[in-house]
């Protein structure tokens, strides 16, 4: 009888991790999830903890014993694995380059032994502070000063970028990355300075939406069940190896009106207060004022493109 390939997920404890293990898992796929917890959660996977077909490892990567025979027995890897949230990278920023550089690394030295196909996870942050409208993946970057540590963030995943691209040329290692624009959804937290659960949580307690800024800041909010579908497309697609995409919402819109939409959408009593950067997170704060992807080579590629409304994204986050 044929051994069956797991599929591996770093960081699938998370928020994007645990609804993509949910769906490979639905799909029958069996599933070996790495995670230290740092940023996870075991909650984030309730309602699969007791699958046959799933088994978790509390580790870092780095420290996991397993790692070289689960990467080489791995049908695919997804990492997923990152310090998440603006105000936990404003404050962590040591952790954050540190961590990234080091996890990325052992995990793509594993997989190229035997190469495993792997699928990295990066993020929109790396365009940086470009002024151009719509971000494509050929874009030139524009990353702020070493100075202000907002940017450790966009650095230590351009950084993953460049890795995992090095490996796919001199290792032959297939890989595939992901760039993410502002995933949202259901059990999102909160909790490290992330937007649209902030907001539903103050706006379910009639409390005041704090707006960092000026709120004239736009952003595109992916919902993650489009997320997922976009990545087990991209998993999929051999000739998705060696390339990069985009992967988020169209539907582009500023932080302000974004805070009004979901208090007239949960019918909320709540006001809204406009908080200065340097009172949110530091002086000399620096933010991107437009964040909006092109996602046109995913719909080639893949025959993919976002698929649920803003409203309805704030709806089914808040349920």
């Amino acid at each position: 009888m044929k051994k069956v390939k797991p599929i591996l997920v770093t960081g699938g404890a998370g928020f994007i991790g645990a609804h993509l293990v949910e769906r490979l898992l639905k799909d029958g796929k069996t599933v070996v999830v790495i995670d230290d917890l740092s940023t996870g959660n075991l909650q984030n996977l309730a309602a699969v903890k007791r699958n046959s077909r799933l088994r978790f490892v509390h580790s870092k990567i780095s420290a996991c014993a397993e790692l070289p025979r689960l990467a080489a027995d791995a049908e695919f890897i997804f990492h997923l694995a990152a310090t998440v949230g603006v105000e936990l990278v404003v404050k962590s920023a040591l952790h954050v380059l540190e961590a990234s550089f080091n996890e990325t690394q052992m995990l793509l030295r594993a997989a190229a032994k035997n190469f495993t196909p792997l699928l990295l996870t990066s993020t929109s942050e790396v365009y940086g502070k470009s002024a151009k409208p719509e971000f494509s993946e050929d874009d030139d970057l524009l990353i702020g000063p070493p100075g202000q540590s907002r940017w450790s963030y966009a650095c230590s995943k351009l950084t993953d970028e460049f890795l995992a691209l090095a490996y796919a040329r001199e290792k032959n290692l297939p890989v595939t990355i992901a760039r993410l624009f502002n995933t949202v959804g259901p059990r999102q937290t909160g909790r490290y300075g992330m937007v649209l659960p902030r907001f539903i949580a103050s706006a379910k307690k009639n409390e005041p939406l704090k707006v960092f800024g000026d709120g004239r800041q736009t952003r595109c909010f992916g919902f993650v069940h489009d997320v997922v579908e976009a990545l087990v497309r991209l998993q999929k697609c051999d000739k998705a190896r060696g390339e990069i995409f985009n992967i988020g919402g169209t539907e582009e819109v500023s932080i302000l009106e974004l805070a009004k939409l979901v208090v007239k959408t949960l019918g909320s009593k709540s006001k809204i207060e406009l908080i200065p950067y340097d009172q949110a997170y530091a002086p000399g704060f620096d933010d991107m004022r437009r964040r909006k992807p092109l996602v046109a080579k995913l719909e080639r590629c893949v025959d993919f493109k976002p698929q649920t409304p803003l409203r309805a994204i704030i709806r089914r986050t808040a349920e």
